[in-house]
């Protein structure tokens, strides 16, 4: 079964398109990563899929459920959550108000609390900081923050969004760790990432963009063996 699709993607932010004609697919419960260089249309097309910016063409289903064109509210309520590369938590919230947030678009409060348990059980040293505002964290505890709010809206898919960005290399460790613990979960990922090797040693299948369209689709076994891979996105 698949748990997100995405047929015929074309989106930017003027009139020129920055990405064009991308169609992608992930299963149920798979991690699937898309990998390519800078510039090349990855941040865009997550943002078009997540509803941030609207795409000029194509079409987006969570399961059976089209999303296309709607607002991010209501792609959250269908099950999709974003986690954003940059401005990913209200800093002059406290943790437990961003993590709160993330259960804004549910239809009442059934499970919030024993949800805010959960995800502090998978992030605890979300824990220790409860009252501590978002903006004084670490760029590590604000991308597990980040992870942690998404979860608390009960998604079936999570777009992250270049998740080892800024990060120190520790960090960046720890991050995609608890990336695969929410995959092993059942939640499906859908992520874009700069570091190829290092997201496709994670993913069960792999794309890779240049100038706006997909030009490699397989395994990401595959990918990583893949000589044309290795040598023009992998720097062997």
């Amino acid at each position: 079964m698949t748990a997100l699709r995405a047929e015929g993607i074309t989106a930017g932010y003027g009139k020129v398109p920055i990405v064009s004609g991308i169609s992608v697919e992930v299963a149920d419960g798979a991690l699937a990563a898309i990998v390519g260089p800078n510039g090349a249309g990855k941040s865009t097309l997550a943002k078009a899929v997540a509803g941030v910016i609207r795409p000029d063409a194509g079409r987006i289903f969570v399961g059976d459920q089209e999303i296309s064109g709607l607002p991010c509210h209501l792609v959250v309520r269908r099950g999709l959550a974003y986690v954003p590369q940059n401005g990913n938590v209200f800093p002059t919230l406290t943790v437990t108000e961003n993590l709160e947030m993330g259960a804004f678009t549910r239809r009442g409060s059934d499970g919030t609390e024993s949800d805010l348990s959960w995800v502090l059980g998978l992030f605890p040293r979300l824990g220790e900081r409860l009252r501590q505002e978002a903006g004084t964290l670490s760029g590590g505890e604000q991308q597990m923050l980040a992870m942690g709010r998404a979860l608390m809206g009960r998604p079936r898919v999570i777009i992250m969004d270049e998740p080892s960005m800024g990060l120190a290399p520790v960090m960046v460790e720890s991050v995609f760790e608890l990336i695969v613990r929410m995959n092993e979960l059942g939640i499906t990922v859908f992520m874009v990432e700069q570091n190829a090797t290092l997201a496709l040693s994670i993913a069960d299948r792999g794309y890779v963009i240049q100038n706006g369209r997909i030009v490699l689709a397989d395994t990401a076994d595959r990918l990583l063996g893949n000589a044309q891979m290795r040598t023009a996105y992998l720097g062997e």
